[in-house]
């Protein structure tokens, strides 16, 4: 049981830093295409950071640190793959 609590707040965490990965890259690609070289830097910081509160966290919550890593990273990358289709669809149009 406690593994899937662990792989459900792992997805939980690595979709809210996900998203706000997405909105952040929405910003800047919507602002200025000269910005847009910047985003891998930013994005790579924020799943840095996320992934880095999950290790930090790891002795204080009870939850099974790998599997908490793993949906984390997981759910990072599903969301900024989703979010490099959408913005590079909407710099299309």
């Amino acid at each position: 049981m406690i593994i899937v609590l662990s792989v459900l707040a792992g997805l939980a965490w690595g979709a809210l830093f996900g998203l706000i990965s997405a909105g952040i890259t929405k910003k800047i690609a919507a602002g200025d295409a000269r910005k847009i070289a910047s985003l891998s830097m930013i994005r790579m910081l924020i799943d840095a950071a996320a992934l880095a509160v999950v290790y930090f966290t790891r002795n204080l919550l009870p939850l099974r640190f790998e599997a908490t890593l793993i949906a984390a990273a997981a759910a990072l990358s599903i969301i900024g793959i989703a979010a490099a289709f959408r913005t590079a669809a909407a710099m299309k149009k």
